[in-house]
Protein backbone atom coordinates (compact mmCIF):
# COMPACT_ATOMS: atom_id res chain seq x y z
CA UNK A 1 0.00 0.00 0.00
CA UNK A 2 1.23 3.51 -0.79
CA UNK A 3 0.51 6.09 1.73
CA UNK A 4 0.15 9.71 1.21
CA UNK A 5 0.96 11.28 4.36
CA UNK A 6 0.00 15.32 5.06
CA UNK A 7 -0.94 17.41 7.55
CA UNK A 8 -4.22 17.97 8.67
CA UNK A 9 -3.51 21.76 7.82
CA UNK A 10 -2.61 20.63 4.52
CA UNK A 11 -6.04 18.47 4.09
CA UNK A 12 -8.35 20.14 6.41
CA UNK A 13 -10.67 18.16 4.63
CA UNK A 14 -9.89 15.44 6.86
CA UNK A 15 -10.94 17.59 10.17
CA UNK A 16 -14.28 16.34 9.78
CA UNK A 17 -13.75 12.59 9.74
CA UNK A 18 -10.79 12.78 11.93
CA UNK A 19 -12.22 10.78 14.58
CA UNK A 20 -14.86 8.62 13.06
CA UNK A 21 -12.43 6.58 11.59
CA UNK A 22 -13.25 3.09 12.82
CA UNK A 23 -10.49 1.97 15.76
CA UNK A 24 -9.27 -0.26 18.26
CA UNK A 25 -9.33 2.22 21.06
CA UNK A 26 -11.58 0.54 24.01
CA UNK A 27 -14.22 3.22 25.17
CA UNK A 28 -13.17 4.15 28.59
CA UNK A 29 -10.05 4.98 27.15
CA UNK A 30 -12.41 7.67 25.29
CA UNK A 31 -13.60 9.18 28.48
CA UNK A 32 -10.45 11.02 29.81
CA UNK A 33 -11.14 14.72 30.36
CA UNK A 34 -7.80 15.29 28.89
CA UNK A 35 -8.84 13.15 25.92
CA UNK A 36 -12.04 15.05 25.74
CA UNK A 37 -10.31 18.58 25.77
CA UNK A 38 -7.67 17.20 23.14
CA UNK A 39 -10.17 16.14 20.29
CA UNK A 40 -12.13 18.88 20.58
CA UNK A 41 -9.54 21.86 19.64
CA UNK A 42 -7.19 19.87 18.08
CA UNK A 43 -8.25 20.12 14.50
CA UNK A 44 -8.10 24.20 14.85
CA UNK A 45 -5.34 24.67 17.59
CA UNK A 46 -2.68 21.59 16.34
CA UNK A 47 -3.83 21.19 12.65
CA UNK A 48 0.17 21.56 12.18
CA UNK A 49 0.93 18.62 14.27
CA UNK A 50 -1.65 16.24 13.25
CA UNK A 51 -0.52 13.94 9.94
CA UNK A 52 -3.59 12.45 8.25
CA UNK A 53 -2.98 9.94 5.51
CA UNK A 54 -4.55 8.11 2.85
CA UNK A 55 -3.98 5.39 0.00
CA UNK A 56 -3.84 5.43 -4.11
CA UNK A 57 -5.72 2.83 -3.54
CA UNK A 58 -9.10 4.78 -1.69
CA UNK A 59 -7.87 8.27 -2.11
CA UNK A 60 -9.60 11.00 0.46
CA UNK A 61 -10.47 8.08 3.07
CA UNK A 62 -8.50 7.84 6.15
CA UNK A 63 -6.30 5.13 6.58
CA UNK A 64 -4.45 6.52 9.44
CA UNK A 65 -3.61 9.78 11.83
CA UNK A 66 -0.76 10.64 14.03
CA UNK A 67 -1.27 13.44 16.98
CA UNK A 68 2.06 15.24 18.66
CA UNK A 69 2.17 18.44 20.27
CA UNK A 70 4.64 20.76 21.05
CA UNK A 71 5.33 21.50 24.53
CA UNK A 72 7.91 23.18 27.16
CA UNK A 73 8.84 21.15 30.55
CA UNK A 74 11.56 20.17 32.50
CA UNK A 75 12.46 16.58 32.02
CA UNK A 76 10.13 13.66 30.86
CA UNK A 77 6.80 14.46 33.26
CA UNK A 78 5.17 11.82 35.46
CA UNK A 79 1.77 12.52 33.89
CA UNK A 80 2.78 11.56 30.52
CA UNK A 81 0.36 11.84 28.22
CA UNK A 82 -2.33 13.93 30.21
CA UNK A 83 0.96 16.00 31.19
CA UNK A 84 2.17 16.79 27.22
CA UNK A 85 -1.59 18.04 26.33
CA UNK A 86 -1.90 20.15 29.29
CA UNK A 87 1.65 21.15 29.62
CA UNK A 88 0.92 22.27 25.66
CA UNK A 89 -1.91 23.67 26.02
CA UNK A 90 -1.02 26.46 29.07
CA UNK A 91 2.48 26.98 27.40
CA UNK A 92 0.40 28.17 24.26
CA UNK A 93 -2.08 30.24 26.16
CA UNK A 94 1.03 31.78 28.63
CA UNK A 95 3.08 32.71 24.96
CA UNK A 96 5.93 29.75 26.57
CA UNK A 97 8.06 28.82 23.80
CA UNK A 98 8.01 24.90 23.71
CA UNK A 99 11.12 23.20 23.93
CA UNK A 100 9.73 19.54 22.67
CA UNK A 101 7.24 18.17 20.91
CA UNK A 102 6.01 14.92 21.80
CA UNK A 103 3.87 12.49 19.83
CA UNK A 104 0.88 11.61 20.95
CA UNK A 105 -1.01 8.59 19.58
CA UNK A 106 -0.84 6.74 16.42
CA UNK A 107 -4.23 4.96 14.76
CA UNK A 108 -4.57 2.93 12.23
CA UNK A 109 -8.16 1.64 10.47
CA UNK A 110 -9.28 -1.07 12.17
CA UNK A 111 -9.27 -3.21 8.77
CA UNK A 112 -5.87 -2.10 8.16
CA UNK A 113 -4.20 -3.17 11.38
CA UNK A 114 -1.44 -5.60 10.94
CA UNK A 115 -0.42 -4.33 7.20
CA UNK A 116 2.94 -2.09 8.28
CA UNK A 117 0.87 1.23 8.43
CA UNK A 118 2.36 1.98 11.67
CA UNK A 119 6.33 2.21 11.31
CA UNK A 120 5.51 4.12 8.53
CA UNK A 121 3.25 6.74 10.53
CA UNK A 122 6.14 6.74 13.32
CA UNK A 123 8.93 7.56 10.88
CA UNK A 124 6.55 9.72 9.50
CA UNK A 125 6.27 11.35 12.68
CA UNK A 126 10.38 11.66 13.03
CA UNK A 127 10.24 13.32 10.00
CA UNK A 128 7.86 15.99 10.62
CA UNK A 129 9.17 16.73 13.88
CA UNK A 130 12.91 17.31 12.61
CA UNK A 131 11.33 19.67 9.85
CA UNK A 132 9.70 21.57 12.54
CA UNK A 133 13.02 22.17 14.18
CA UNK A 134 12.72 19.72 17.06
CA UNK A 135 16.18 17.68 18.11
CA UNK A 136 13.92 14.99 19.83
CA UNK A 137 10.64 13.81 19.61
CA UNK A 138 9.27 11.82 23.34
CA UNK A 139 6.14 9.74 23.25
CA UNK A 140 4.35 8.34 26.13
CA UNK A 141 4.09 5.25 24.68
CA UNK A 142 1.03 2.37 25.53
CA UNK A 143 2.57 -0.92 25.28
CA UNK A 144 0.17 -2.71 23.11
CA UNK A 145 0.42 -6.39 24.51
CA UNK A 146 0.39 -4.94 28.55
CA UNK A 147 -3.38 -5.27 28.58
CA UNK A 148 -2.75 -9.02 28.95
CA UNK A 149 -0.53 -8.74 32.27
CA UNK A 150 -1.96 -6.42 33.81
CA UNK A 151 -0.86 -7.33 37.45
CA UNK A 152 2.73 -6.85 36.15
CA UNK A 153 4.37 -3.69 37.12
CA UNK A 154 5.17 -1.17 33.89
CA UNK A 155 8.55 -0.88 35.59
CA UNK A 156 9.21 -4.59 35.12
CA UNK A 157 7.24 -4.97 31.72
CA UNK A 158 8.63 -1.80 29.48
CA UNK A 159 12.26 -3.19 30.31
CA UNK A 160 11.59 -6.84 29.53
CA UNK A 161 13.49 -7.78 26.04
CA UNK A 162 13.34 -11.08 24.13
CA UNK A 163 16.40 -12.55 23.23
CA UNK A 164 18.11 -10.47 20.18
CA UNK A 165 18.08 -7.43 22.85
CA UNK A 166 14.78 -5.88 21.50
CA UNK A 167 11.85 -4.77 23.64
CA UNK A 168 9.20 -7.63 24.48
CA UNK A 169 5.80 -5.70 23.95
CA UNK A 170 5.72 -5.15 20.07
CA UNK A 171 4.45 -1.78 19.72
CA UNK A 172 8.02 -0.78 22.22
CA UNK A 173 10.02 -2.77 19.58
CA UNK A 174 8.49 -0.86 16.80
CA UNK A 175 9.97 2.34 18.27
CA UNK A 176 13.51 1.17 19.23
CA UNK A 177 13.53 0.11 15.56
CA UNK A 178 12.94 3.62 14.43
CA UNK A 179 15.54 4.69 16.49
CA UNK A 180 13.52 5.33 19.95
CA UNK A 181 14.98 5.07 23.60
CA UNK A 182 12.86 3.60 26.30
CA UNK A 183 13.56 6.32 29.24
CA UNK A 184 11.41 5.91 32.02
CA UNK A 185 7.88 5.20 33.18
CA UNK A 186 5.11 7.68 33.29
CA UNK A 187 2.92 6.43 35.93
CA UNK A 188 -0.36 7.99 35.92
CA UNK A 189 -0.37 8.98 31.56
CA UNK A 190 -3.92 8.92 31.65
CA UNK A 191 -6.81 8.86 34.21
CA UNK A 192 -10.42 7.79 33.55
CA UNK A 193 -12.67 8.29 36.43
CA UNK A 194 -16.66 7.74 36.53
CA UNK A 195 -19.44 6.43 38.44
CA UNK A 196 -20.01 3.03 38.61
CA UNK A 197 -22.95 3.31 36.52
CA UNK A 198 -20.35 4.75 33.67
CA UNK A 199 -18.13 2.41 34.14
CA UNK A 200 -20.78 -0.69 33.33
CA UNK A 201 -21.83 1.02 30.66
CA UNK A 202 -18.17 1.94 28.79
CA UNK A 203 -16.83 -1.76 29.89
CA UNK A 204 -19.64 -3.84 30.03
CA UNK A 205 -18.19 -5.33 33.67
CA UNK A 206 -20.73 -5.66 36.93
CA UNK A 207 -18.55 -3.39 38.86
CA UNK A 208 -20.03 -4.61 41.93
CA UNK A 209 -17.17 -4.74 44.20
CA UNK A 210 -15.02 -3.00 46.30
CA UNK A 211 -11.42 -3.25 44.77
CA UNK A 212 -9.57 -3.83 41.73
CA UNK A 213 -10.77 -4.79 38.37
CA UNK A 214 -9.41 -6.20 35.40
CA UNK A 215 -10.97 -4.75 32.58
CA UNK A 216 -10.88 -5.93 28.60
CA UNK A 217 -7.68 -3.28 27.17
CA UNK A 218 -6.99 -1.88 30.36
CA UNK A 219 -3.33 -2.22 31.11
CA UNK A 220 -3.11 -2.33 34.68
CA UNK A 221 -6.83 -3.08 36.92
CA UNK A 222 -9.59 -0.11 37.63
CA UNK A 223 -9.63 0.73 41.24
CA UNK A 224 -13.48 0.33 42.68
CA UNK A 225 -15.18 1.30 45.56
CA UNK A 226 -18.56 0.27 45.54
CA UNK A 227 -19.58 2.50 48.85
CA UNK A 228 -18.45 6.00 47.39
CA UNK A 229 -19.94 5.31 43.68
CA UNK A 230 -16.57 5.46 41.86
CA UNK A 231 -14.48 3.75 39.82
CA UNK A 232 -10.52 5.17 39.00
CA UNK A 233 -8.37 4.08 36.51
CA UNK A 234 -5.13 5.33 36.37
CA UNK A 235 -2.53 4.28 33.30
CA UNK A 236 1.18 3.87 33.40
CA UNK A 237 2.32 4.60 29.76
CA UNK A 238 6.85 4.18 28.56
CA UNK A 239 8.25 7.10 27.97
CA UNK A 240 10.58 7.10 24.81
CA UNK A 241 12.52 9.36 23.45
CA UNK A 242 13.65 9.48 19.29
CA UNK A 243 16.40 11.80 18.80
CA UNK A 244 16.50 13.55 15.75
CA UNK A 245 20.09 14.62 14.65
Amino acid sequence: MTLRITTLAERPEFAATLWNMESSWQEFMLNDPIADFYYGICARTYADYVLVADSEDEPGRLAARACMVPFAADGLPDDGWDGAIRRAWLGREGGTTPDRISALEITVRRDLLGTGLSPLMVAAMREHAAKQGFDELVAPVRPNQKHLEPHTPMAEYAFRTRPDGLPHDAWLRVHVRAGGKIVKVAPRSMVVSGTLAEWRGWTGEPFDRTGTIEVPGALSPVHCVVEQDYAVYVEPNVWVSHPLS
